[in-house]
């Protein structure tokens, strides 16, 4: 596999140049470069996220003219003692680097998982900023090309949680009727309610400060959320190793804020095989929750249905803070 041949020396050679010595289009470049050289992908696949990039105009690490992001990854690496490699295990059960198999600790082992989720928020390499200003169907397109797939809801909770759980979408109720909106808020009253006795993070049972990457600000005079006001201020990904929930899987709170699928439907499901998926659903917190707590961010909470639309809608929801991770189905053993 491509992914394996020069990996450790790709990712030394990201030095983190400044954001504002780069214009967008060579940032993009060099994070295209470090994309192909870690997880292998073919010519034709790298040509196809190009496409979507340069067809949106602003999907990338933030605008290199005013983000500020407050750690560099050198500084990321030193945390990890080095560059943080891919886990063999993993890498056999998901057949790609940086995946982690999504199953249920109480009743099975990791190389029962039908499914792996990425370790880290797309582009999925320890140590480099994430991908932000992208909207779903935009997400949905890049984990496509990558050979993967955007995630459905709850494999993201399980993932966070540690225990991968079966789908809970109340496909019965959202079949009583009503607009999106109504559909969401109804569901999302019901399983949050039900999901509230066990709240759990992804680092431990309890909300803490300073445990994954918060800690960051937003841009002075960022009100609205446009790309001429509002930095991409985050962390390299994996910055805080005690970040991690216990199926392995890194910034679930904090950092970017990422996209999921909320099927109301089962043809809507992203697991079961569906490319005309649900509706946005915003998953995690972002790098501003140690300063100020927007929201809950607990693992199995679901939110209200902020800037909704189908994930494949040309013109679903984009901005500094959301970005994205990828799942994969696999065979199984």
């Amino acid at each position: 596999m491509r992914g394996g041949v020069g990996l450790v020396a790709a990712l030394f050679a990201f030095q983190g140049v400044a954001a504002s010595a780069e214009t967008l289009r060579e940032a993009n470049e060099r994070l295209f470069s470090n994309l192909q050289a870690v997880h292998g992908l073919t010519d034709a696949q790298m040509a196809r996220i190009r496409g979507i990039f340069s067809k949106s105009g602003v999907v990338g690490q933030g605008n290199p003219a005013i983000s500020q992001h407050p750690m560099t990854p050198q500084q990321c690496r030193a945390e990890w003692g080095g560059t943080p490699r891919p886990d063999p295990a993993f890498q056999a059960i998901c057949g790609a680097p940086y995946m982690a198999p999504l199953y249920d600790p109480a009743s099975q082992r990791p190389q029962d998982a039908k499914a792996c989720i990425d370790q880290f928020e797309f582009p999925d390499i320890p140590c480099d900023y994430p991908v932000v200003w992208v909207r779903a169907a935009e997400a949905a397109e890049i984990c496509e090309a990558a050979g993967k797939r955007l995630c459905d809801a709850h494999e993201w909770e399980g993932a966070c949680a540690g225990r991968l759980e079966a789908p809970d979408y109340r496909f019965d109720l959202a079949r009583n009727g009503g607009s999106p909106n109504a559909v969401i808020e109804r569901l999302r009253a019901l399983h949050n309610r039900a999901e509230d006795g066990r709240k759990s993070w992804s680092y431990g049972p309890d909300h803490q400060a300073g445990i994954c990457a918060a800690a960051s600000q937003k841009t002075p005079g960022c009100q609205g959320g446009g790309w001429s006001a509002c930095g991409s201020n985050t962390y390299p990904a994996g910055s805080f190793p005690r970040c991690r929930s216990p199926l392995g899987v890194y910034d679930l709170n904090g950092n970017a804020a990422e996209h999921m699928n909320l099927p109301l439907a089962e043809d809507q499901m992203a697991s079961r095989g569906s490319r005309q998926l649900g509706y946005t659903e915003m998953k995690g917190s972002w790098f501003i929750f140690d300063r100020y707590h927007a929201h809950p961010d607990w693992c199995r909470w679901r939110a209200p249905y902020w800037h909704g639309s189908r994930v494949m809608d040309p013109a679903s929801h984009a901005n500094y803070h959301l970005g994205f991770r990828c799942c994969k189905t696999i065979s199984g053993p």
